[in-house]
Formats: C-alpha cells, structure tokens, sequence
C-alpha cells in the first residue's frame, strides 16, 4: 500500500461508544470522511439518530445503536446488531465515559462505583465482547479513550475516582495488546488534554481556567475540534500497523512538565 493511501479506511466498519455528542462525535466524522462506515453508540435514542443522519451526508453508512455500555447484555445485543448489518467490526473506540470532581473525602461510595463502571469496566466489556468477533477475523484495532488525568494528578479539579478509573485503563490496554496481538489485534489508548465539548466548555471558558492553562499546558490553550482526529485516524488505519499497547497524550504538552 502506498503511504497516499496508508489512512485510507474504506471498506472498514467502526464503531464508537459515547458518540452522541463531543469527541465521540468528532471522531465519528473524521472516520466516515476516510471512508469508514461507522455504528454509533450511546443511550440518548434522538441524539444518536441526529449524528447518524449528519454522518450519513458524508457518503458513509451509520448505525446508530442505543447501549448503555456499563450493560454487559446490553453491549451482546449491541455486537449482534451490528455485525447482522455490516458482517464484521475492524475498529472499536472506546469513547464513553463521566467524571465526578470533588474533594475524595466528600466523595460517597456511588460516585467513585459509577466512576470506574464507565470509565473502566465498561472499557473491558465492550473491548471484550467485540474482539470476540476481531480473534475470529485475525483482524482488529481497538482505541481507548483515557485522558491526561489517567497519566497524573491534578491541582486544579479534584477527581481521584476518575484519575484512578482512567489510569487504569492505560494498564488495560498494554494487557490486551499484549494478549491479542497473536490475533491480529491491536490495542492503543489516547489521553486527550483539555478539549471544549458540551460537558467542559462551562468550566473551559472562564478567566480562570484560561489563565490555568497558560500557566500549566505548554501550548497556552485547549484543543480545537478536530485536533484528536489525526490521531485516531492514525490507530484505526494501516499506518498504525506495527503499533500496539502504546499510550498517546494528546494534551498540548500538559504531562511533559
């Protein structure tokens, strides 16, 4: 394959949890504008047929599927529908995801639970249950969505259940990486940064945040929409073929200081 083409996702069927709104969405875009007919999953009915009828536009197919994720019936239900409409499933990305903030000692027991059912429980179950179908293809890419706060602390926003949560999902995916390489399999994780969706652009645009990180991320600012792209794309595609168990930041230098 040429390096034009190494990027190139036509033909592929991705799916993509937490896809109704923010990066999940994002992402969805950049894989259906490399020609990837994407599922989507979330379990806002409306929102997820809202997206599906903006990726269709793009000349790609889109499913969408509503799974709660934390379900692990639901997630079988949800393989099952989805490879009856598309025959198999190349990329899995792991989007889905909360985060409580608040001092640990006023942190009730239902928070941190509901911290690590979705953020990292619900990473295991969906990566399981779609690579069952990847080990019997010899083929898969599955990409976790961790955060900078699952490489280090923080000062700014207490969160230790969603620190812990996302931290262990960066250990998740050197352990799937390494059991599934023998199967064609590859398992990478991407740890973005401060990006603004419908959850932080609250919290992001404020005097005080954006004088935060000018004084914490190198680069001075959050990401735009659309600067997690290239790197997703790069995982899903065959220019990421000799790539596994890797950790990326994608955090304007955030864990570099």
């Amino acid at each position: 394959m040429s390096i034009k083409n190494l990027f190139d996702l036509t033909g592929r069927v991705v799916v993509i949890t937490g896809a109704s709104s923010g990066l999940g969405v994002q992402m969805a875009k950049a894989y259906a504008k490399h020609g990837a007919n994407i599922a989507i999953m979330a379990r806002r009915k409306e929102k997820l047929e809202a997206v599906a009828a903006e990726i269709r536009t793009l000349g790609v197919k889109c499913l969408p599927v509503t799974c709660d994720v934390t379900d692990t019936n639901a997630i079988i239900e949800a393989v099952e529908i989805i490879e009856k409409e598309y025959g198999k499933v190349d990329i899995v990305v792991n989007n889905a995801g909360t985060g409580y903030v608040g001092p640990a000692v006023e942190m009730k027991d239902e928070d941190w639970n509901w911290n690590v059912e979705l953020d990292l429980n619900s990473v295991f179950k969906v990566s399981r249950e779609f690579a069952k179908g990847m080990i019997k293809n010899n083929y898969g890419r599955i990409i976790n969505i961790s955060s900078m706060y699952g490489m280090v602390g923080n000062m700014a926003l207490p969160s230790a259940g969603y620190h812990a949560a996302k931290g262990g999902v960066l250990n998740l995916t050197r352990a799937l990486a390494a059991e599934w390489a023998s199967h064609g399999i590859t398992v990478n994780c991407i740890c973005p940064g401060y990006f603004e969706t419908e959850l932080t652009g609250d919290t992001l645009n404020t005097d005080s945040f954006s004088t935060y990180m000018k004084a914490t991320v190198p680069l001075g600012r959050y990401g735009n929409e659309g600067e997690l792209d290239s790197t997703a794309v790069y995982l899903a595609s065959d220019a990421s073929a000799y790539v596994t168990g890797v950790i990326i930041p994608v955090d304007g230098g955030y864990t570099c200081v």
